[in-house]
């Protein structure tokens, strides 16, 4: 019994020793872990509020498209446009827009959509290239943080008296490739949520063109 608690007593010691070693990895990385870290930070911040920002402007009501096009057909206009107002999208944006210009020529109106909907774009894609920009400048930072390290451990190696210790040698290069394998973690991180990120902007810009379409039909059809 005594020999069980004493294993797991050495269990749970080594256990919170490699947590600490761990942190303590991350802690030797040197001053190029600082700027890794806040590309991290800033790679999550943006992921959430795009993520929440794309998810807001998908909230379109399922009957959206065909109580538009009964008001239109009905030549309630005005209660269209109060409609649209109503709901926080960019697709709404888009037909209210339309709705406004009905009356105008049927190119002004689909001038108008389009230009409401690049303004709607560029507000999705807000932010996504820096995403992007961290994605590739994670890895470089450090790739960079690893070569000045490397440096760092070969000046103490010619520094060194005598025969040079492999632990002085292994020491200095693990802990100069720290900063590579956190550098790459974060663009990993940071690429893949660019990726999500312009799949959902994408897929809800094929909602706002499938809308803006059915809309310039509903109004080339004869009264």
């Amino acid at each position: 019994m005594l020999l069980q608690i004493s294993a797991a007593a050495d269990t749970v010691a080594n256990e919170s020793q490699e947590a600490i070693t761990v942190f303590e990895l991350a802690l030797e990385g040197g001053y190029m872990m600082i700027p890794i870290f806040l590309l991290l930070i800033a790679a999550i911040y943006i992921f959430i509020e795009r993520m929440l920002t794309i998810r807001n402007a998908s909230k379109v009501p399922a009957n959206f498209n065909s109580t538009v096009k009964k008001m239109v057909a009905d030549g309630d206009i005005s209660g269209a446009k109060v409609f649209c107002s109503q709901n926080d999208s960019p697709i709404a944006r888009m037909i209210e827009k339309g709705i406004s210009r009905i009356g105008s020529p049927l190119k002004n109106i689909e001038v108008s959509i389009e230009n409401v909907g690049k303004i709607e774009v560029y507000k999705l894609e807000k932010n996504l290239s820096t995403l992007a920009t961290i994605s590739g400048a994670a890895p470089m930072i450090g790739f960079l943080g690893t070569v000045t390290g490397m440096i760092q451990a070969f000046i103490s190696i010619a520094q060194e008296e005598g025969a040079v210790s492999p632990k002085l040698l292994s020491g200095g290069i693990y802990e100069a490739m720290i900063t590579t394998a956190s550098g790459l973690i974060v663009g990993i991180i940071a690429y893949l949520g660019y990726n999500y990120l312009v799949a959902k902007v994408q897929n809800l810009i094929h909602k706002m063109e499938y809308s803006s379409i059915e809309f310039i039909e509903l109004l080339q059809e004869p009264r």
